[in-house]
Parts: structure tokens; sequence; C-alpha cells
């Protein structure tokens, strides 16, 4: 279970600091919605990717397809931080 820890850490590391980027970035680009909508699915992706493996090694809670969601967040946010970026 130690490993599962790890890697909810490890990505909730990642993503933090690409949050902390996308807030960096709005100063550049203020009125990019999908700079917002980057920033707030990279947050919901901690929460759920990173919040079910916790739950699982600290909680022993199962948390189903709350983990592969907060994946696909993560996905759907790098791709609308890259078009922001790229649209700038």
């Amino acid at each position: 279970m130690l490993a599962v820890y790890q890697t909810a850490v490890g990505y909730q590391l990642w993503h933090a600091l690409a949050l902390i980027g996308v807030g960096l970035l709005s100063f550049h680009l203020p009125a990019s919605a999908p700079l917002r909508w980057a920033g707030a699915l990279l947050a919901l992706g901690i929460l759920l990717f990173s919040g079910s493996l916790y739950l699982l090694t600290l909680g022993g809670v199962r948390a189903g397809l709350v983990t592969p969601a907060g994946g696909v967040c993560w996905i759907v946010a790098w791709a609308l931080l890259a078009w922001a970026v790229l649209r700038a």
C-alpha cells in the first residue's frame, strides 16, 4: 500500500505545480476560458485521483471509478492548457 500512497503523493505534487503554473499564466492570459477550465480540472483531478488513492491507503475505502475520472480530468486539463497556450 505504500506504493499506492507514493503514487498519490507524486501525482498530487506534479499537478499542484501545474496548477501554480496555470495561475501564473493567467496573469498573461486573463480572459482565457480554456485556461480557467484547465485550472479547475487540474484541481478536480487532484481531488478525485489522489483523494481516492488516499482513501484506499489510509481508510481502506475503494472508490471505484473515481480514480479514473480524476485521470480523465487531468487529460482534459492538459489538453485545454495546451490549447490556451497555443492560441495565445
